[in-house]
């Protein structure tokens, strides 16, 4: 557990997903509670066991043994598998307050490289944390482990900076398509997936998020009311031939998106090209929502929070971003997976409210220095004052990528906005994961 364990953390682990998935499934067959389990390190690293084991390691009035602070490592494994709790799990938020109070008053007697991990996980959980970032951290870390296997970080060391040679490559190419916030939507994307085998669907993503972007400025800050419904009918009709209608600025915007979006069915092969039907359906639900909000913002309106979000999560642009980030995906993003990803399943709404709720409680002070629609905050102000486990429907993989963009959600609206004011901590990712490679 403890060599699967590192290989996760280094990054590794998709070279050795199969192996990994049967190790771990022979562990979760195991006959857990027979074990004599002496710390709770070794009961997080099983998959979907249990919360009643938890209860191994109380006392008898029902709070956590004080004897766990003799095991930190363990504690901290705790306190992060804790995190993957569902909702009504109470024994799991009690051990997240636990972990976290002890942890926090222990870490000024701990020593490197412990120290540095505990620090990380308690200001984000490893479970919300970005894969390459993760990696690139856990390096140093994993190097200063006296217990260290040598020719496991060597791998790791090598394995990032080979990919790091070929997200440089990619971010190259990119250069020919746009130049403004191409890098931070790149990042954006590199946070969604990182693995070789996805450039295809990592470089169709990026240049999305590009456009998604730039209507997004459109509708929220260049077009009038009137303009931004012009640019609403012609998306809803989707066909180069409307240019005329629009205002002189849009018409290389709007034609841009057409012919992007032609050249993505030119990439697929001939039984993935339906894929694009889902994409520009899911763009034209985007552009309603976007029109939506702007009536809001002109008439001064402020809906209630049902209403906002009824909207807003559309515009949030995770529903969209997240069917686009199927579309150069392998065989495994089946003509069903695209049905379902835009029905607006259960784990896409919770992405979307975390990318919503983040997004607003961070620009809320900038955007309402100008007109700009009632945010989320406002409009709860005004009124009152989702997990993704085994044994689903769709491959994991394809839930990851969904994930995946909740965890660049807490990275980019942790503290800031950090994507309209890339300079600071999102400057810093960038130069690690695409600038300066691991030293060997």
């Amino acid at each position: 557990m403890e060599l699967i364990d590192s290989i996760q953390l280094l990054g590794l682990d998709y070279h050795f997903q199969t192996g990994i998935s049967e190790a771990l499934s022979q562990i979760h067959d195991a006959d857990i509670d027979n074990k004599d389990i002496m710390c709770p390190q070794a009961v997080f690293k099983i998959l979907c066991i249990s919360v009643d084991v938890f209860n191994k390691f109380k006392e008898e009035g029902g709070s956590f043994m004080y004897t766990l602070g003799s095991d930190v490592k363990g504690l901290l494994s705790l306190y992060n598998a804790a995190y993957l709790g569902t909702h009504g799990e109470i024994i799991l938020d009690e051990a997240i307050s636990f972990t976290r109070n002890y942890l926090a008053s222990a870490s000024a007697d701990l020593k490197p490289p412990l120290t540095t991990q505990v620090s990380l996980d308690l200001e984000t959980p490893l479970c919300r944390r970005i894969r390459r970032l993760l990696a690139r951290d856990y390096i140093s870390i994993y190097q200063e482990d006296a217990t260290r296997d040598d020719a496991i970080l060597e791998l790791a060391k090598l394995d990032f900076n080979l990919l790091q040679s070929l997200h440089r490559k990619e971010l190259k190419n990119l250069t020919n398509f746009a130049r403004d916030r191409l890098v931070e939507c790149y990042f954006w994307m590199l946070g969604v997936y990182f693995e070789p085998y996805y450039s295809r669907a990592r470089v169709i993503a990026t240049k999305v998020i590009i456009l998604t972007s730039i209507l997004d400025d459109i509708y929220d800050v260049y077009s009038t009311l009137e303009e931004s419904q012009r640019l609403t009918e012609a998306i809803q009709r989707w066909d180069a031939k409307v240019v005329h209608q629009l205002p002189e600025y849009m018409k290389d915007y709007y034609l841009k998106l057409i012919h992007t979006f032609e050249e993505f069915e030119d990439l697929l092969a001939s039984d993935e090209k339906y894929r694009i039907t889902y994409l520009k359906e899911a763009t034209k639900d985007l552009s309603e929502a976007y029109f939506e909000e702007s009536k809001w913002r002109d008439q001064h309106y402020i809906p209630t929070l049902e209403e906002h979000l009824h909207v807003s999560l559309i515009s949030s642009g995770y529903p969209m971003l997240e069917c686009a980030s199927f579309i150069g995906m392998r065989e495994i993003a089946t003509k069903e997976a695209f049905q379902w990803i835009t029905s607006f399943p259960k784990i896409v709404q919770a992405s979307a409210i975390i990318c919503r709720i983040m997004n607003d409680i961070t620009s809320h002070e900038l955007e309402q220095t100008r007109e700009h629609v009632a945010s989320t905050v406002q409009c709860y102000m005004k009124e009152y004052g989702t997990n993704c486990l085994n044994q689903t429907a769709f491959p994991v993989a394809l839930l990851q990528r969904i994930v995946n963009f909740s965890r660049m959600t807490e990275n980019i609206y942790k503290y800031i906005d950090g994507y309209t004011n890339s300079s600071t901590k999102t400057k810093e990712y960038i130069s690690l994961l695409l600038v300066h490679p691991v030293p060997l």
